[in-house]
Formats: structure tokens, sequence, C-alpha cells
């Protein structure tokens, strides 16, 4: 039993790491996100990660734009939401 539970421990850190690539944005790194994209007259409505990019859903004169940020924190591509 003790060998398992070795095993397991060396191994959940590793799968942890990669589960945690997509989808949950930390609270720090939201607020970075919001923060950006409220200067440049966003109203973001919500942050996932998806793909290695956070991507922002937000508000902007009316319209919903999809904004995809890289990981320096550069916008690196904006879609217009239908």
């Amino acid at each position: 039993m003790k060998r398992f539970a070795i095993a397991l421990a060396l191994v959940l850190p590793a799968s942890t790491a990669f589960a945690s690539g997509d989808g949950v944005v930390s609270a720090e790194m939201q607020t970075q996100i919001r923060t950006l994209l409220s200067e440049k007259g966003y109203e973001v409505r919500s942050i996932e990660m998806e793909d290695g990019m956070y991507e922002a859903y937000a508000l902007r004169d009316g319209n919903r734009y999809e904004v995809y940020i890289d990981r320096d924190m550069r916008i690196v591509r904006t879609e217009m939401d239908d």
C-alpha cells in the first residue's frame, strides 16, 4: 500500500497541472485581464482558459466580443460574438 501511495503522490501533481491548463483562471489573473480590457472600453462578462490562451467574453459599444489574450497579457485576437 505504501508503494501505491508514493506512486500516486508522484503522478498526481503532474496530472493536476495538465488539468488546470484549460478552464479555470485564478482570481488574480482575472483581475489583471478585467483591468486590461476595461481600459480598452470592454465590460468583461466571463474569462476562461482555452488552448493555452485566456478567452474573455465582453461587451463594447453594444456588441459582444470574444477577446483572446496570451500568457504575456497581449491581445492576440478579437472576434465579434453572434
